[in-house]
C-alpha cells in the first residue's frame, strides 16, 4: 500500500483537478489523504444557511461528503482566509493564503508528508492551472514542502496538477462540429486567465496522462457533494454522463524530475515504476 495526499486551495478543488486519481488509488487499496489550503469563504452562499451555520462550516461539511464519495482516508484542513481573485479586497487579508508565510505552510504540509510517510504529492502548476492567487500559492508551499523533506522522504514523487490546454482545445472545437451553440461568451482556454495567462498547459509540456474513466462517475458525485457551489460547478452536473467521462477522463500531471517527451505517456502513479 502507498500513500497519495493531495493539497489543494479550496473546498471542491479536489473534485474537480483530481478526484478521479483519489478515488481510483483508493480503490485501488491505497491511502489517500486531502489537504485543503483554504476556508473557501469567498464561495457563493447559499440561502439555506442556518442561523448559527456559516459559510466555512458549510463547505467544510461539503468537504467531508465529496471525501466520502472519493474514498478519502484522512482530510486536513490549513485554515487559511481564502485570497480570493486577483485585486480583490481579501488579497490584503493578513491571514490570506496569498501572504502565507512560505516556510510556515511548508512546514505545515511537510509535517503531514512525514507523518503519513506519503509517497506521492500533487500540487498545482506553476501559475495555478487559471492564475489564481491561492492556487499559485499551493505551487509555491508545495515546492518548499518538497526541500523540506527531501531527507525524511527521498523517494516522494512531486506531481503537478494542470489542465491540458490543447486537448481543451480540441474538445471545443469538435463540440462545435456537433452543432454545440457555445454562445457570445465562448470559453477561450488560450485567452487570458486570472493572471493573464492562458489556461493549464500546452501538451507538450505534461508528462503524465493518468485513466480515470471508470471513476467518472464518482468524480461527478464529489462534484455534487458540494451543493453549496452548484452555480460553479453545474456545467459539470449537467453533462451527459458518457460526454462527461470522456471530457474529464483522463487527468493531467508534470512529475518534478521527469523531461517533457513527445507528450504525456499514458501511467498511473502506482503501477510500477515507469508508471
Amino acid at each position: 500500500m502507498a500513500t497519495l495526499v493531495c493539497f489543494h486551495a479550496h473546498p471542491d478543488d479536489e473534485a474537480i483537478a483530481t478526484g478521479g486519481t483519489m478515488a481510483r488509488a483508493s480503490d485501488e487499496g491505497h491511502r489517500v489523504v486531502l489537504v485543503v489550503a483554504t476556508d473557501g469563504i469567498h464561495g457563493e452562499r447559499p440561502d439555506d444557511l442556518g442561523a448559527d451555520e456559516s459559510l466555512v462550516d458549510r463547505r467544510k461539511a461539503e468537504t467531508m461528503a465529496s471525501a466520502e464519495a472519493l474514498g478519502i482516508h484522512r482530510v486536513e484542513f490549513l485554515d487559511y482566509h481564502d485570497s480570493g481573485m486577483t485585486g480583490w479586497e481579501g488579497n490584503g487579508h493578513d491571514h490570506a493564503f496569498a501572504n502565507a508565510d512560505l516556510d510556515e505552510a511548508a512546514g505545515r504540509l511537510a509535517q503531514i508528508l512525514r507523518d503519513e510517510a506519503a509517497d506521492v504529492l500533487t500540487i498545482y502548476d506553476w501559475h495555478g492551472g487559471y492564475g489564481h492567487p491561492d492556487h499559485i500559492r499551493v505551487h509555491e508551499v508545495g515546492c518548499r514542502a518538497e526541500e523540506l523533506v527531501a531527507d525524511d522522504l527521498p523517494a516522494l514523487r512531486v506531481v503537478e496538477s494542470t489542465m491540458n490546454r490543447d486537448d481543451m482545445r480540441r474538445g471545443i472545437e469538435s463540440a462545435k462540429e456537433q452543432g454545440l451553440d457555445f454562445g457570445p461568451d465562448e470559453f477561450d482556454p488560450d485567452g487570458p486567465m486570472d493572471d493573464g495567462n492562458p489556461m493549464g498547459t500546452p501538451e507538450a509540456e505534461i508528462t503524465l496522462a493518468v485513466d480515470v474513466a471508470d471513476w467518472a462517475e464518482r468524480k461527478r458525485r464529489s462534484i455534487a457533494a458540494h451543493r453549496s457551489q452548484v452555480t460553479d460547478s453545474s456545467f459539470f452536473l449537467q453533462m451527459p454522463m458518457d460526454a462527461f467521462a470522456q471530457a474529464f477522463g483522463t487527468e493531467w500531471f508534470i512529475e518534478h524530475g521527469r523531461e517533457a517527451g513527445d507528450g504525456p505517456r499514458r501511467g498511473w502513479f502506482f503501477a510500477d515504476q515507469t508508471g
